[in-house]
């Protein structure tokens, strides 16, 4: 499979976001990671509004990989997506 841009928007507190970390690593997987909580003022804003692009609800963790967007913890979900 050709290698596709991976871009994780988490929280650093978050449970779900922790385990999607954990199992991208695992799998070997090159990514972005933007901890949202730990960001402040402009740079958060702008990011926030990243996220509501590809996720309206704004929740984390969101996953986009190429152009498919994995809200949540979705472990076949990401496997699958990744061809792994």
């Amino acid at each position: 499979m050709e290698p596709c841009d991976v871009k994780l928007y988490a929280l650093s507190t978050c449970g779900h976001c922790k385990n999607t970390k954990e199992f991208l690593n695992q799998c070997g997987i090159n990514y972005d990671c933007v901890d949202v909580d730990t960001l402040t003022g402009e740079q958060r804003q702008q990011v926030l509004e990243e996220v509501k692009k590809v996720n309206p609800n704004c929740s984390f963790p969101t996953l986009v990989i190429g152009d498919k967007v994995i809200v949540g913890f979705r472990k076949d979900e990401i496997k699958e997506t990744l061809g792994i």
